[in-house]
């Protein structure tokens, strides 16, 4: 962890997911299913058909507090092994932080991941709501995240990785869209 201030501004995570890599970067690179693993309970929806293919692309996502829609700047990408962006409101530059996945291919079947949320770029003179929210973000859940997208992609890989009918048929998902999930609205 890196530290300015009092502030801790970069957090990591890592966990063990017996899911092959590609399953899992599936998942994280395709915005449309982010909700259904965001442990920040941050992400509302993201429209489908903005899989994420190289560094420069950008993808939009709407939150779920404000219904703001943020456009996130892919910064690093390695196709099935590194996936980095910058979010920042719709059509401006980015605000600072830097959410990270990598993914270390363990064998076919176990993959490591760490999610990294790096916060060092966000200048002190930033939104007020903005900073708070960045403060309030720990590697708890950043953890949460891991844990639900280790419960996606293990349950994907059972079945056959079809990762957007396991989101679509099950009630009740984390950012599933469904008259019972009031994320989905």
């Amino acid at each position: 962890m890196t530290s300015q201030g009092t502030d801790v501004r970069v957090l990591s995570a890592s966990r063990e997911i017996a899911a092959g890599a590609g399953t899992i970067f599936e998942l994280i690179a395709d915005p449309a299913l982010q909700p259904s693993w965001d442990g920040n309970d941050n992400l509302a929806v993201a429209a489908a058909g903005q899989r994420v293919r190289g560094v420069g692309e950008v993808f939009a996502m709407t939150l779920t507090r404000t219904s703001g829609v943020r456009d996130n700047r892919v910064t690093e990408f390695e196709e099935g092994r590194l996936i980095a962006w910058l979010p920042g409101d719709a059509g401006q530059e980015p605000a600072g932080h830097l959410w990270r996945w990598e993914l270390e291919p363990l064998d076919e079947s176990r993959t490591l991941v760490t999610q990294t949320y790096d916060w060092t770029g966000l200048p002190p003179d930033a939104p007020a709501k903005r900073l708070e929210r960045a403060r309030s973000t720990t590697a708890d859940m950043l953890q949460a995240s891991l844990d639900r997208l280790a419960a996606l992609a293990e349950a994907s890989e059972l079945h056959g990785g079809k990762i957007k009918l396991l989101r679509d048929v099950t009630p009740g998902f984390p950012g599933v869209l469904s008259p019972n999930n009031p994320r989905s609205s």
